[in-house]
């Protein structure tokens, strides 16, 4: 009996842990190809322009960085009640 318990509360652990790295996966890539995606149109608005650089001002930096929070914060209470 306590054979089976045990058994079933591994099967369970490594359930949770299969979800766990799935979705920190999942997260990851999607990261990855929003945060390439934003730099490539951050290049094509450049070239549009016939800029030699890219320059990104301490304002604009602060709108992005606060988006990103926000957008951060909206995910973090996505489950909450």
């Amino acid at each position: 009996m306590t054979e089976l318990i045990n058994a079933e509360q591994s099967d369970l652990t490594q359930a949770t842990k299969a979800w766990k790295t799935k979705t920190l996966v999942i997260g990851s890539v999607l990261g990855a190809l929003v945060g390439v995606t934003g730099a490539y149109l951050l290049v094509q608005n450049a070239e549009r322009k016939n800029l030699d650089n890219v320059t990104v001002s301490s304002g604009e930096a602060f709108r992005l960085g606060v988006l990103v929070f926000g957008l951060l914060r909206s995910i973090a209470t996505l489950y909450q009640d």
